[in-house]
């Protein structure tokens, strides 16, 4: 067992009261990592006061909700930080006003966010690493609920296994979620299903992305589309994946524009690395999907000519 690890298992035996943040903008990852963490603990320490931090996010809701910490609770409380690379990303107030703070993920590791950082690059999620931790604790048990939530969060960040960080592992995780009898179909139905308002954008994206010779697509979706299609911004995230499985397309990027006029940068590649690109641009992630925030059109241009280069 990596001496990580040991220390986490240690953490969560020793402290009262643990609360977990995830990161802004949530995936089924984020939410799924952070609730099946929660939920885990929960079972094995019910005396315990187990927190899962971070503003409504309604989308992602039937995956574990979201409850807003009062600063009183961080006082000599164990932090998790989980799914999330840097500081500026985690979601929630005070993450950083515990007694102790542990990082967990599986991106670049960009900023050293307290005591322990586990960080597995090779993990292709969050909920992964969780699972990992059931294999190396007596006290944390498999339970249903916890396998549904960590299930959700694989199945997103691999694409449904479709992505290259899909491993042995991966598929070993997914097969000690299922030995809990979670409904694996209806999962997969919930997380795959969207209002028709964010299908009629999808139709709308397919038809205005820009394809270069190269196979370079881009597409950006401003403030009117979204009112247009009568979007929060968020729900125009199910673009992205639908505009990768167009075959005349190797790499893309999705702008959205943000209220304060930036632009929310989501970038992919099907097998070229993008990561470089994003980490240039002030962002990060994983090879084939980072993320960044453009601050006016111009940083849009550059961006979608750096893609086209590669």
């Amino acid at each position: 067992m990596s001496a990580d690890i040991e220390d986490i298992l240690a953490a969560f035996a020793h402290f009262d009261t643990i609360i977990i943040h995830r990161h802004i903008n949530p995936d089924p990852d984020a939410i799924g990592s952070q609730t099946g963490l929660a939920l885990l603990l929960r079972a094995a320490y019910p005396q315990k006061v187990i927190y899962t931090a971070g503003p409504p996010a309604p989308n992602l809701a039937w995956i574990g909700p979201q409850q807003d910490v009062p600063l009183t609770a961080y006082k000599g409380a164990l932090v998790v930080v989980i799914d999330t690379a840097n500081r500026s990303r985690v979601a929630g107030s005070h993450f950083d006003q515990g007694e102790m703070l542990i990082k967990i993920d599986h991106h670049l590791n960009e900023d050293q966010l307290g005591s322990i950082n586990w960080v597995d690059t090779n993990a292709s999620s969050a909920s992964e690493m969780v699972w990992e931790l059931t294999r190396r604790s007596q006290k944390l048990t498999l339970n249903k609920p916890a396998a549904a939530a960590l299930y959700a969060g694989i199945i997103g960040d691999t694409g449904r296994f479709l992505y290259d960080l899909t491993t042995a592992r991966t598929h070993q995780a997914a097969a000690d979620l299922l030995t809990t009898g979670i409904d694996v179909p209806a999962i997969g139905r919930r997380e795959d299903q969207f209002p028709e308002k964010v299908g009629r954008l999808i139709g709308w994206a397919l038809e205005h992305v820009i394809i270069t010779a190269s196979g370079a697509g881009s597409l950006i979706i401003t403030q009117a589309v979204l009112k247009q299609f009568d979007l929060a911004y968020g729900e125009e995230q199910r673009v992205v994946g639908n505009i990768g499985k167009l075959a005349s397309i190797d790499r893309w990027v999705v702008f959205t524009e943000r209220q304060d006029g930036k632009y929310r940068v989501e970038l992919r590649g099907k097998t070229k690395e993008i990561n470089t690109l994003a980490v240039r641009h002030g962002g990060g992630g994983h090879p084939l999907a980072s993320g960044a925030v453009a601050d006016n059109l111009a940083e849009v241009q550059a961006i979608t000519q750096e893609l086209t280069q590669l």
